[in-house]
């Protein structure tokens, strides 16, 4: 069975974000998009449009010295533009470590994403790291 058009299109952007192929992240995304990420850290946030969310991205590869390891675990779509990326990150940074496991809820609009939503497993332990 062949893999659902939105599942494809976030697969193709975990593995451009892990290769930092910024790229293609702007060609499977919106001018508009916009990712939102929870806490009250400062990578917390609404990052509207593409440059916004492309320099978020860069900056959590810098805050963690590269060690940012985002591991995409499975994608559940319903058919009518979401699609839920299961995942599991680890990074270091300040001599502190992150390893947890994580969602992203997409919206997809025809072949792009619109919109990022990030759900973590411990919003506290986000905080923490990257305070």
């Amino acid at each position: 069975m062949a893999e659902h058009p939105h599942a494809a299109l976030v697969r193709r952007g975990y593995e451009a974000f892990v290769r930092g192929d910024m790229d293609t992240l702007r060609e499977i995304m919106t001018a508009d998009c916009t990712h939102h990420v929870p806490g009250s850290h400062p990578m917390a946030g609404d990052f509207k449009g593409q440059d916004a969310v492309i320099q978020m991205y860069g900056r959590l590869f810098e805050e963690t010295g590269g060690s940012l390891n985002v591991d995409l675990r499975q994608i559940f779509v319903d058919g009518r533009g979401h699609a839920v990326a299961l995942q599991h990150i680890t990074a270091e940074r300040n001599g502190k470590r992150l390893d947890e496991d994580g969602t992203i809820v997409f919206r997809v609009v025809g072949d792009k994403i619109t919109d990022l939503d990030q759900c973590s497993a411990d919003i506290d332990k986000d905080n923490d790291f990257w305070t």
